[in-house]
């Protein structure tokens, strides 16, 4: 019981200081004005050519009403290019703009400095340990989401 409940404050502590982290590091600079949230969709945006909205909401698992609002900010404030398809009229197609761009990069550096220094404390055998325990929390919990 000590044990389930020590596991529970380190997940819950984790996860809080994750998001408290990446609100400070994310939103500043000439990023003030959009929210994590926002750099979410950003990062499922990506760089490249333009993507469907729908396949943007399934990457974030939000509905199409909840993208389309971000998606408004973002356009409105400069991060993201909305364009109806020449091919399909019905297909709203979504890409990143020069300050997108910027903004994407901003993300994949937080996370990768994030990485870089939590895991120079661990071994590779404590890696692997580490890497084999937390995909099986994702499927146990991927598993509690299609359950609901």
């Amino acid at each position: 019981m000590e044990t389930d409940r020590t596991l529970n404050t380190l997940l819950v502590t984790l996860f809080r200081r994750i998001m408290d982290i990446e609100q400070d590091a994310l939103i500043s600079g000439e990023f003030t004005d959009i929210t994590v949230n926002d750099m979410h969709v950003i990062e499922a945006i990506d760089l490249g050519e333009p993507r469907p909205s729908s396949v943007v909401a399934k990457r974030l698992a939000v509905t199409m009403g909840t993208l389309t609002k971000s998606i408004d900010r973002l356009t409105r404030n400069g991060y993201v290019l909305r364009v109806r398809s020449e091919e399909d009229k019905r297909l709203v197609l979504l890409s990143l703009t020069e300050k997108g761009e910027r903004a994407y990069a901003h993300h994949q550096k937080f996370h990768e400095d994030m990485i870089q220094s939590a895991m120079g404390q661990f071994n590779k055998q404590e890696t692997e340990i580490l890497i084999s325990s937390l995909k099986g929390l994702v499927e146990y919990f991927d598993g509690q989401k299609s359950m609901s």
